[in-house]
């Protein structure tokens, strides 16, 4: 029988952080793609959902449900999600040594909560109890300056049948300029973990890079499945 930490350890955990309409799904798709080829088994997940309970979740915490109970009361939601989506979804997946990608994880609770003045001290504790040691092997944070990630928001939701915008989504320019601050300083305090992509790049250069920064921080990995 295998050491519990060995299984655990066969698939790689990463996730890709930043502002609205910095293009996270789209170059999440394309990684997926990438890594298939290479022979990599690769699942695409989400928060908050991920998880049948975490999906009922969000709607309540997108749709504004939450909002009137503060902040500290979302990211106790976030955190209820993220342990179902953990517990559920993202460590099964890395014992059967698939690649967990992750729109949005942990960092982005810390980011936006800790923004609306959630204490540092609280974001630590809920986050501990969330992720139950599952904490991601690489970050992929896509910056953007919020006028063209909001502008982006706007086109997408003009899109016939296209959700409408949602509950942070709305928030003013000013909240989120603040935070692609705290994204860029979280990067900064974690540069082992964090790679930080231009995301006003045409989006073939920026698959480019996330991919070129995959194959060199993951070589043993993915030579061991070539």
């Amino acid at each position: 029988m295998k050491d519990e930490a060995a299984i655990a350890r066969t698939g790689r955990f990463l996730t890709f952080e930043g502002g609205e309409g910095a293009g996270k799904s789209t170059q999440i798709t394309r990684l997926k793609a990438r890594l298939n080829e290479a022979g990599v088994e690769a699942l695409v997940t989400r928060e908050p959902g991920g998880s049948p309970g975490a999906e009922t979740i969000r709607r309540m915490l997108l749709g504004g449900r939450v909002k009137p109970l503060g902040p500290e009361m979302e990211a106790v939601m976030f955190a209820a999600a993220r342990a179902d989506h953990v517990d559920t979804t993202i460590r099964p997946a890395l014992e059967a040594g698939c690649w967990v990608l992750c729109d949005r994880f942990s960092d982005s609770t810390r980011v936006y909560q800790g923004e609306a003045g959630v204490d540092t001290g609280f974001l630590d504790r809920l986050e501990t109890l969330a992720v139950a040691g599952h904490r991601p092997d690489m970050t992929v944070l896509i910056d953007v300056p919020p006028a063209t990630g909001l502008a982006r928001v706007a086109a997408r939701s003009a899109t016939a049948g296209a959700p409408v915008p949602d509950r942070f989504e709305t928030d003013g320019e000013t909240v989120h300029a603040r935070r692609r601050e705290l994204f860029l300083e979280l990067a900064h305090s974690r540069p082992g973990r964090f790679l930080v992509v231009d995301g006003t790049a045409p989006a073939d250069e920026v698959e480019e890079a996330i991919w070129s920064a995959v194959r060199t921080r993951f070589a043993n990995d993915l030579d061991a499945r070539g």
